[in-house]
């Protein structure tokens, strides 16, 4: 079975081949204008390494910014909107989730849904809320078709985002909520998440609590009790800071 080749493939193929004839122009005649469109976009994305952004963002906004134009990964060309954060930017607790989901894509803001209000009401318990005490974002940006995992790929070509909103925010602690997030930020790539729970870890000195997805919770009410308890552990974190 043939098919055709993935646009970043051809792409480089014909890009190559203009470059080794020393042409200084390029005809896309046999593409349609949207496919001309996504072979250039492919392209450039394809000049910077993967997994990191061409320039380091100085500020919040810059880096805001690059997020919303961003085509680093496929998944650019099937959102809505991209999901950058919701919250305090003065925050002391960083909340991580995995990816957007329907509803977040239709509305650019991350925890939205459901899981956001459990998640809500969960970090009241603490006297912590995104009005002024919490800043909430994703490790993807985008939202996968049909809510899928994410991909090792679009994890690699997002994380330096996740990362540079983590430098600056500057938080007091961080809570990893999911699988994805958890074995990102402690670098724990194999193991599962009832594993990885019910330990103080520090990213780049950031004290980092894990536990599971508010819709995880949704799903499976038993869990409840097991993130009350990474929140109390949390609670503690920042309560001796």
């Amino acid at each position: 079975m043939t098919g055709r080749r993935p646009l970043r493939t051809e792409a480089a193929r014909l890009l190559r081949q203009r470059a080794e004839i020393g042409a200084t122009d390029l005809f896309l005649h046999s593409l349609t204008r949207e496919e001309a469109l996504r072979l250039v976009r492919a392209a450039a994305s394809a000049e910077a390494p993967r997994g990191a952004l061409p320039e380091v963002p100085a500020s919040y906004t810059e880096l805001r910014d690059a997020a919303m134009s961003c085509t680093l990964c496929r998944l650019a060309e099937g959102r809505t909107n991209v999901v950058f954060s919701d919250g305090a930017e003065s925050a002391r607790l960083m909340v991580v989730g995995e990816a957007p989901g329907a509803n977040e894509d239709k509305t650019g803001l991350p925890f939205v849904g459901q899981a956001g209000k459990f998640l809500d009401l969960l970090l009241a318990t603490v006297d912590l809320s995104r009005e002024d005490s919490v800043y909430i974002c994703n490790v993807l940006k985008c939202r996968p078709p049909g809510n899928r995992n994410p991909m090792p790929d679009e994890i690699e070509a997002c994380s330096p985002y996740l990362k540079r909103q983590i430098e600056l925010i500057q938080p007091e602690a961080m809570m990893a909520v999911g699988t994805f997030a958890a074995q990102l930020l402690t670098g724990r790539q194999k193991i599962a998440l009832g594993q990885l729970r019910g330990e103080v870890y520090s990213y780049r000195g950031v004290p980092l609590v894990v536990t599971y997805h508010p819709a995880a919770l949704l799903r499976n009410p038993k869990w409840t009790r097991a993130f009350w308890d990474d929140l109390q552990l949390l609670r503690g974190v920042m309560n001796s800071s």
